[in-house]
């Protein structure tokens, strides 16, 4: 009894194919756009209620978003100021010695999470360079 030829391409094989090319598509948009994150939970600070009472933000959290002009190491800390991106007004920021693995550098550009405390002291609680 003769053969008969084959009359088109393996489902299975197409189905497999597929699946690799859409598992290769998604690994690569995870490891290569995955480092992209975005602190949330707050909002932009507002620099015009800040300079006109930053002791009323005491107890509130912001987000602040601009690049390093100067930095000042302490035994227990550091402190920052950013100059705010939109505003060009600087902010100073408080880093605490949780994040002495972190290497702030000044000319970076940083989106820091801060908790003002008594005083209208901006305290970084997320620190995510951009």
């Amino acid at each position: 009894m003769a053969r008969r030829a084959s009359s088109g391409p393996n489902i299975t094989a197409v189905i497999g194919i597929a699946v690799f090319v859409i598992a290769a598509v998604i690994g690569g948009k995870f490891l290569l756009g995955g480092n992209k994150q975005k602190i949330k939970g707050a909002s932009l600070i507002s620099m015009s209620d800040y300079l006109d009472n930053g002791n009323s933000m005491r107890g509130n959290e912001y987000l602040v978003e601009g690049t390093v002009d100067q930095r000042w190491p302490r035994d227990n800390g550091q402190v920052v100021s950013i100059n705010v991106k939109d505003s060009g007004d600087l902010i100073p920021i408080e880093i605490p010695s949780t994040f002495n693995d972190l290497n702030i550098e000044r000319q970076q550009k940083y989106t820091i999470k801060v908790k003002f405390r008594e005083g209208g002291i901006a305290v970084a609680t997320q620190i995510e360079r951009q």
